[in-house]
């Protein structure tokens, strides 16, 4: 029997390229939630999706993860989450969801971003703080609503890693005014709206003597929902968070 799989706002741009990505590969559409009365198979909610549902892919909403987390950990549906802006007390829920159920969870789903974020933090463990100053550059298009992307907070998140401290106590986002001098070990965010830029982000480690960059665009956003139809084919049946990286295998 095909893998039922069920889409979160399948109405939406990432909606419907998921719908198209789970036919290549030949699983089954179980239905999806909307806002959008065109895009049938519908369901009223996530409960009547799950229930239908071997797996469900989510890139709908910060503000839905609270009862997404709670309605697929009580029906044991896996879970592919791929919605920015969440605050730690939602990717806390997150974690709590993933000890009942498997859950991927990952801040993008192009499988080169994965591979950037593994040599971010590489690079971040080899160049001294003290020496060179991180810099994350992100741009997407003028509808997105959270800033700094969920792709930037993960390199941010990479690098802290590298360097062994929390990204919560060395960010910088959104500098304005008389700011003083850069802290040492610090990681800055800049934020860019405009047009419609799929994605665009820039990781750069700034030396007196030398920059190094690493930068990655995506172009369509198919690059995500291939990625995560992807990441429901190896979902395993045991619960945990897991992450792109697991699901390529590094």
């Amino acid at each position: 029997m095909a893998l039922r799989i069920g889409i979160a706002g399948i109405g939406g741009r990432m909606g419907r390229l998921l719908v198209e990505e789970v036919a290549t590969a030949g699983a089954a559409l179980a239905g999806g939630t909307s806002r959008q009365a065109s895009a049938p198979p519908l369901y009223a909610g996530m409960a009547e999706l799950a229930s239908v549902s071997d797996i469900v892919i989510d890139f709908t909403h910060a503000s839905t993860v609270a009862e997404h987390a709670a309605v697929l950990g009580a029906a044991g549906k896996g879970w592919i989450l791929g919605t920015s802006g969440l605050s730690l007390a939602d990717e806390a829920l997150v974690a709590d969801a993933a000890t009942r159920i498997p859950v991927v969870y990952a801040p993008n789903f192009a499988p080169g971003v994965t591979l950037l974020l593994a040599l971010a933090e590489r690079m971040a463990a080899s160049l001294p703080a003290a020496r060179y100053d991180a810099e994350i550059v992100e741009m997407h298009h003028r509808q997105k609503v959270d800033a700094p992307s969920g792709t930037a907070i993960g390199l941010g998140r990479a690098v802290a890693r590298g360097r062994g401290v929390r990204l919560e106590d060395v960010m910088e986002s959104g500098r304005t005014g008389h700011t003083g001098a850069r802290r040492e070990g610090a990681i800055g965010f800049a934020a860019l709206r405009g047009g419609q830029v799929v994605g665009e982000h820039t990781l750069l480690f700034a030396a007196g003597d030398e920059h190094i960059a690493l930068t990655h665009r995506a172009f369509d956003r198919r690059a995500f929902a291939n990625g995560a139809v992807r990441a429901a084919l190896w979902l395993p049946p045991v619960a945990g968070l897991y992450g792109m990286s697991d699901v390529l295998g590094f």
